[in-house]
Parts: C-alpha cells; sequence; structure tokens
C-alpha cells in the first residue's frame, strides 16, 4: 500500500526563484536552473530538498546535511558542506517559510475535506443565511438563521456557526468548531474544536448561592487572527471582546470575558486570561502563563512560560516567576535561592563534633 501524501507539493522551483522568493543571493557559479522537489529537516533533507538552519543546537546537523539548498544565518554560513548551495538570510526561517508557503499552499490552513465548492449532501444552511458565492460547507455543518458568510471561506464538517454570526472571506473554519455571538473578519484561521461566543464565567456569588450573570456582549475578531485547536474565547459580559488583527494564538488557550487582545500579539497553549484582561498590541505570552483579571499587559511585553502575572506589566517588560517579576529579578531570586539551598545542603553534610 503506498503511503499516502497529506501535503502535496504544489510546483518545484529552480534555485534562482528560491533565492528571489526568500530574498537572498545564490553565491557566485551556484547553479540557477538547479531544481528542488521537496523540504526537509537537515538531518533527512536529500540533493533535491531545501532546509534552513538558524539555532547552534544544530550546527552538527548542519555540517552534514545532504540538502541541495539551504538557508542559513551569516555566522552559520562557514558551516555549510560543499555538496550544498547556502543562501544566507538575516532570518532564516522567515525566508524559509515564504518558500513553503509557495510550494505547500495546502498546509497553511484546515481545507475542506471534499476539496469541492458548495454546500455538499448532509450539511444544513438555514433559508435565512447568506452565503457569497465560492463559500464551502462540508457535510454535517449547520449555519444558522441569518448569518453571512464571505467569499471563499471554508466550514469544514459538523462546525456549527449560530444566527446572525458574520464571517469575511477567505477564511477556515475547521472541523467540529462552534461559533456564535461573533464577527469574524476576513482570513481569519479557526482551527479545529475551537469555541467562540459562548457565554463567560459570569456569576453573582452570595452564601445562598451563585446567581448566573446574563453575557450580552459579542466577540470581535479582527483580520488574519488564527486560534487554535481547542481554544475557547468567551463573548463579553456587557462589552465585546476583541481579538486584534494579526493575532495567533495556540491549541488549548482559554480567553475570558471582556478581554481585549491587541495586534500582532502571540499567545502560546495552555495560556488562561481571566476575564477583562488587556493585552496591548505585539505582546508574547509564553506557554502556560495565566494572568489574574482586569490587567493590562503593555505594548510589546514578553510574559516566560509558567509565570503568575497578578499585576499590570509595562510596555516592553520581560517579566517571568510565579509571582511574575522583571525577568532580571526573577534570574537574580532565583540564583540566589539556589545558593542558599547549596549551603545548607553542604552544612547538613559536615560531620559533627
Amino acid at each position: 500500500m503506498a503511503e499516502p501524501v497529506f501535503f502535496p507539493f504544489a510546483t518545484s522551483l529552480d534555485f534562482g526563484e528560491v533565492a528571489t522568493i526568500s530574498g537572498t543571493t545564490l553565491p557566485d557559479g551556484a547553479p540557477m536552473d538547479r531544481r528542488i522537489e521537496g523540504a526537509a529537516a537537515l538531518e533527512t533533507a536529500g540533493p533535491s530538498d531545501l532546509a534552513y538552519m538558524d539555532n547552534p543546537k544544530y550546527t552538527e546537523a548542519l555540517a552534514a546535511t545532504k540538502a541541495g539548498l539551504c538557508l542559513v544565518s551569516p555566522r552559520f554560513a562557514d558551516r555549510v558542506p560543499a555538496g550544498t548551495v547556502v543562501l544566507v538570510s538575516p532570518a532564516p526561517y522567515h525566508a524559509f517559510a515564504k518558500v513553503l508557503a509557495r510550494v505547500f499552499p495546502s498546509a497553511l490552513k484546515p481545507e475542506s475535506a471534499f476539496a469541492a465548492q458548495g454546500v455538499a449532501p448532509g450539511a444544513v444552511v438555514h433559508a435565512t443565511a447568506v452565503l457569497e458565492p465560492g463559500v464551502t460547507v462540508d457535510p454535517g455543518a449547520v449555519i444558522g438563521p441569518g448569518a453571512e458568510i464571505g467569499a471563499g471561506t471554508v466550514v469544514a464538517a459538523n462546525a456549527v456557526i449560530g444566527p446572525q454570526v458574520r464571517i469575511g472571506r477567505n477564511c477556515s473554519i475547521g472541523a467540529g468548531s462552534s461559533i456564535q455571538a461573533a464577527l469574524i473578519g476576513n482570513r481569519v484561521i479557526v482551527h479545529p474544536g475551537a469555541r467562540i461566543g459562548q457565554d463567560g464565567f459570569g456569576f453573582a456569588m452570595s452564601p445562598k448561592g451563585h446567581m448566573k450573570v446574563p453575557q450580552i456582549g459579542r466577540v470581535i475578531v479582527q483580520d488574519d487572527v488564527e486560534i487554535g485547536a481547542n481554544s475557547c474565547i468567551d463573548r463579553g459580559a456587557s462589552r465585546d471582546t476583541v481579538i486584534g488583527e494579526g493575532t495567533k494564538i495556540d491549541n488549548l488557550v482559554q480567553i475570558g470575558h471582556n478581554c481585549v487582545i491587541g495586534r500582532h500579539c502571540v499567545i502560546c497553549a495552555q495560556v488562561g486570561l481571566a476575564g477583562s484582561s488587556t493585552l496591548e498590541d505585539f505582546v508574547v505570552l509564553g506557554g502556560q502563563v495565566g494572568l489574574a483579571g482586569h490587567l493590562v499587559i503593555g505594548a510589546g511585553a514578553q510574559i516566560a512560560a509558567q509565570s503568575g502575572v497578578a499585576g499590570d506589566v509595562p510596555r516592553g517588560a520581560r517579566y517571568g516567576g510565579y509571582p511574575a517579576q522583571p525577568a532580571l529579578s526573577w534570574a537574580r531570586e532565583t540564583a540566589m535561592l539556589k545558593s542558599l539551598l547549596a549551603k545548607r545542603g553542604r552544612k547538613s553534610d559536615a560531620p559533627e563534633g
């Protein structure tokens, strides 16, 4: 039985085309018309493959690679073996991504399982829903009353689009996801199992019990946002939850009601944002970061993985630890604690008397 190819190579490129796409220059004497037919890691790449390297951990793999063409940063250019043509780039990973987007376009976002436009048998589209030409709806998907979906958008199998939801053009709505009380921009990717627009965790607590508070806001997702598999974005309580343009959200992320996420933020897996948190533009949250509610994380700030943030973070700051604090203070505190523990250990090992 032949092994399936999940992401077919859309087109081969000659070395000159790769250099143009990646914004690099071929070295003198390199064969302009030689072609790449695939892309692979340094260890597995062959003479017709493109590879890249920008991490010193892989220096040995670079020296042994058999890739036909390799993108590297300037400091590693002299480590490329003689049989591999080198393309020097200040950002080889970014350059590699540009080339892969050209030759593996089907890997950029979830696609229809049936690869055919239109409403498939087994899908349910309400009579009052409006779908522009070129929308694809897979079997089992449900489009609610009054929903509107733009041209080129794919709604994968068993996804549920709630009443009055608006989804822009060229979006990808993954299998088994659900969207309600939301306005979605253009070129948004929602991966399988994501939940957008369910009510937030809001209760008026009292000794006699906890009264559920109606959540009457929306979720606004701006253009070019990506939302990872099984992530949840609650709708606002009294105002909207907002996800800014170009923000990328990993799998298994929880964003509470009334949160406002700025433009081009990066939120890694298993992050949890309590309600009414605000991230300004270009914030980065490492995996498993937790934010208390009603905080402001300033533009360009970065929070290290597994940090617990209990207070506001200034613009451009680097924080880490639990509770989170400036990274330098956190490093000093950790070093001091190790030193104290080491001293205590030496004392306990010393002979008595």
